[in-house]
């Protein structure tokens, strides 16, 4: 009974709020309609909720209310009685929650509706593409353009257009248009949109091809990672990249390649102005700048050449990895970078490097005898544009002809510089930082015909291999072994490593005009003599590069050339008639060597024809003053010449 006068006092005391009440519910429960989604459920609490405003409520009519004795009683819930101010805050919550739903919701359907809306517009747009034929503008049309500046997404979509019609273009063309159209408003439309010179477009066209080729010309324009290279004199590079770190350089390591490189994404601080940088622990020096070096491989102890030093990011790495030890020479044809050469040595504490300033094309004249030599030869730059945008509008293709000129008379030089009996040497790396045939595989090509050496493998572990055919060109099989660095595939700059190894000193341009006089030797199926038998004589200074024996001298006895003399008149009765006029051809074609060069002597022993070359650094002595043991002078035979060809 006390239950049942407090339950009326409180229905009494708030009939009001009650009322209200009942209202909030009947709304609520029409929102959430998950709760209650029948009609039969929602009467049934009307029902209730009128029961319970009456003012004879009793706990068996609770009871009653509370329960559900329809069909739905299993998965209806039965809500709790709580407190009005409680409701209250729980409705206010439930909207407020609604509210977000129901906006995401709204928002994920406007998503959706977009996505399908623009798969549409895509579905159709790609439908009129396979019905229309992509309109190349007619000459008439491009004068109407003139005047008109034409937006860069224009000039993008045409590039792009015409690249597809030229990859399909037995289906694609238009009728009447031939695919030299298509090019000549390619080139125009990649020389506008990127602004290069003509030339350059066409050339990088015929290199990669059009699709390559935009791939080439987008990499440009965007800059390269910026690398540093931990120098192992003074620092590892772990503790380098933790102090770094520390500095607020965000950083990773190179590549798997390089176990010194650093590359770094962004830096709150100046690279180039850290404690570490100041204390010599790491150079600024690109990723492909570095392969030239490894290519070279230099070992501890030995004497090794960088032709083009300044401003002496190579020749740091060189002295790096020779550990200090040995000698380097650094040249450079101007004194002014030379100067950066020697801060940047003594920042990083390299000593072993000897600072010149030398023509390098005159360089085997200054000195030789080198175990390998470096030829970072001046090119055209046309791999590192992105660097430098002003190759864009300054480089021709007549600079870059005149460039390779004088790559081949360099590469000549160093490769006359480098000693081929070295125990651990004669290597010579050759490198440019341009992409161009000209000044890269047509050197590499001429330096095969000129000199006695080989391509070997570069030692790289990546990197596109060297062209063996270009357009109507054919180069050297062994090409393969040189490495190419783009841009758009490595995202490095534009870099070109050929290695090659010198097989002896001889020329041969020399060797040829041999064989065309009618010298010794037989002529091989590329002009090449291949010797029976060569002697050389190598005195303690080793030989020199110009074919002399530097400090050693070979001392020649009187007598011998006399014995050769009665030899070369017995062997002569001997012979027929066609040999004698084939060894009065080959007497005469020869000529007298001056002193700074070696005299050569062809013995010819009968019908076998035995030849070998020995060489001299002395000149034989004047006629007048050669005598016997008696005091008497011997008489020379006039008209008659030795076999090496000398006049007696």
């Amino acid at each position: 009974m006390a239950k049942k006068r407090t339950g009326t006092k409180v229905a009494k005391g708030s009939a009001a709020s009650k009322s209200a009440k009942v209202t909030k519910e009947a709304i609520k429960a029409t929102k959430k309609a998950p709760r209650y989604e029948d009609e039969e459920s929602l009467q049934s609490e009307s029902d209730g909720a009128r029961a319970d405003s009456d003012d004879e409520p009793d706990s068996e009519d609770d009871d009653h209310n509370k329960s559900f004795t329809d069909d739905n009683k299993n998965w209806l819930k039965i809500k709790g009685t709580k407190t009005s101010h409680q409701s209250d805050e729980e409705d206010e919550e439930d909207d407020e929650e609604m509210d977000e739903i129901e906006r995401q919701a709204m928002q994920i359907d406007a998503e959706k509706e977009l996505e399908a809306k623009e798969a549409e517009e895509e579905l159709q747009r790609e439908r009129s593409d396979k019905n229309s034929k992509f309109h190349l503008p007619t000459a008439e049309e491009l004068a109407l353009d003139e005047d008109r500046v034409v937006p860069p997404s224009e000039l993008r979509d045409r590039i792009e257009s015409i690249i597809s019609v030229l990859s399909n273009f037995k289906f694609d063309r238009e009728e009447g248009r031939s695919r030299s159209d298509y090019t000549t408003q390619l080139e125009a439309d990649l020389s506008d949109y990127f602004g290069y010179l003509p030339e350059l477009i066409a050339l990088f066209l015929k290199m990669f091809g059009p699709k390559e080729a935009l791939e080439f010309l987008d990499a440009s324009d965007k800059p390269r990672p910026l690398v540093i290279r931990t120098n192992t004199l003074k620092a590892r590079r772990k503790d380098l990249a933790q102090a770094l770190i520390k500095r607020g350089i965000n950083l990773d390591p190179l590549s798997n390649w390089s176990k010194v490189g650093l590359k770094i994404y962004e830096s709150t601080v100046p690279v180039g102005a850290t404690p570490e940088y100041l204390a010599g622990h790491y150079m600024l020096q690109s990723a492909a700048s570095m392969c030239p070096v490894m290519s070279l491989s230099p070992l501890p102890g030995e004497r090794v050449l960088d032709m083009s030093a300044a401003p002496g990011g190579k020749t740091t790495y060189i002295a790096q990895l020779m550990k200090n030890q040995g000698v380097i020479v650094a040249n450079d044809l101007k004194a002014e970078r030379q100067k950066a050469t020697v801060a940047n040595l003594h920042r990083l504490g390299v000593r072993n490097v000897i600072a010149v300033c030398n023509d390098g094309t005159k360089y085997p004249k200054v000195m030789g005898n080198f175990d390998r030599v470096l030829l970072d030869a001046p090119c055209s730059g046309l791999g590192v544009i992105s660097r430098d945008q002003s190759i864009k509008v300054q480089r021709t293709v007549q600079d870059i002809e005149r460039t390779a000129h004088l790559q081949k008379k360099l590469l000549l030089a160093a490769v006359d510089a480098v000693n081929p009996k070295s125990k651990t040497g004669g290597y010579i790396v050759y490198s440019t930082c341009s992409v161009s045939v000209q000044e890269n595989e047509q050197v590499v090509q001429y330096m095969l015909g000129k000199r006695d050496v080989k391509l070997v493998d570069a030692g790289l572990p990546f990197g596109n291999e060297g062209y063996t055919r270009y357009q109507e060109r054919r180069f050297h099989p062994s090409l393969k072994m040189t490495r190419r660095f783009y841009p758009h595939v490595h995202n490095m700059d534009g870099f070109y490593v050929a290695k090659f190894k010198k097989i002896s000193n001889r020329k041969l341009e020399d060797t040829d005009k041999e064989v065309e006089g009618g010298g010794g030797g037989k002529k091989g199926e590329k002009g090449r003599v291949e010797e029976e038998e060569e002697v050389v004589v190598e005195g303690e200074g080793g030989e020199s590069e110009e074919g002399d024996f530097g400090d050693a001298e070979l001392v020649i006895d009187d007598d011998d050339f006399d014995d050769e003399d009665e030899q070369s008149e017995s062997e002569e009765e001997g012979l027929t008639s066609e040999q004698k006029k084939l060894r009065a051809k080959y007497m005469t074609g020869k000529v007298l060597p001056s002193d700074d060069e070696s005299v050569d002597s062809d013995t010819v022993e009968g019908e076998g024809k035995t030849k070998s070359k020995q060489k001299a650094g002395k000149k034989r002595p004047p006629e007048e003053e050669r005598k016997d043991e008696g005091g008497k002078k011997k008489k020379g035979k006039k008209g008659k010449k030795g076999k090496g060809g000398n006049k007696r």
